[in-house]
């Protein structure tokens, strides 16, 4: 049984193609939202663990980590399912594959070095920097290219800095890498 094709107006045929257009292209703002969450998330953890081990004698000082991580995976989570996977673009999908990968190679990360009683920060810092580079590289936003950068270069310099500032280290990355250029993507015109 053949269903029959509407006859379609060329006003038509353009409206359907810029509808089909407007879907698919990728909205940059809905990115920077992520590169916030996370930021602040991070840069709270670093701080926190960085107070409580300097100047406190409280032996869970690392306990910030864990909480923030718990949270921001619950809330990233339920963000993304609420998001229409029939909307999901090829970039979209591509980051969201990106930083599931990366996900894990932080908790891969940091189990190792704790497990050798090592801190994690310049490994972490390095994972961020990879994750932030390719996003602003993928989706052709410089601020995040710069980000990924300075990641790098925090990166190098946390092997130079003493421990006890290390978690500062990774707050100040943290901030010209996600938050700076996620408050851009927010705001951005595209």
């Amino acid at each position: 049984m053949d269903i029959p094709e509407k006859e379609m107006k060329p006003a038509e045929s353009l409206q359907l193609i810029a509808d089909v257009i407007g879907r698919t292209k990728e909205n940059l703002k809905e990115h920077g939202y992520l590169f916030l969450l996370w930021g602040w998330l991070i840069a709270i953890a670093s701080i926190l663990f960085f107070l409580l081990h300097a100047y406190t004698s409280f032996k869970w000082y690392f306990l910030p980590f864990p909480v923030v991580a718990l949270t921001g995976i619950g809330i990233t989570i339920y963000t993304y399912s609420k998001r229409s996977a029939s909307a999901e673009t090829y970039i979209g999908y591509y980051l969201k594959q990106l930083w599931l990968a990366l996900g894990v190679s932080f908790l891969v990360v940091v189990f190792i070095n704790v497990s050798r009683s090592a801190l994690p920060f310049t490994y972490t810092i390095l994972l961020g920097g990879i994750g932030t580079l390719a996003s602003g590289l993928v989706l052709r936003f410089r601020p995040l290219i710069v980000g990924g950068a300075l990641f790098f270069l925090f990166s190098v310099a946390s092997i130079y800095v003493a421990n006890t500032y290390a978690p500062l280290l990774q707050a100040v990355a943290v901030l010209a890498g996600y938050l700076i250029p996620g408050y851009l993507l927010k705001y951005s015109k595209a």
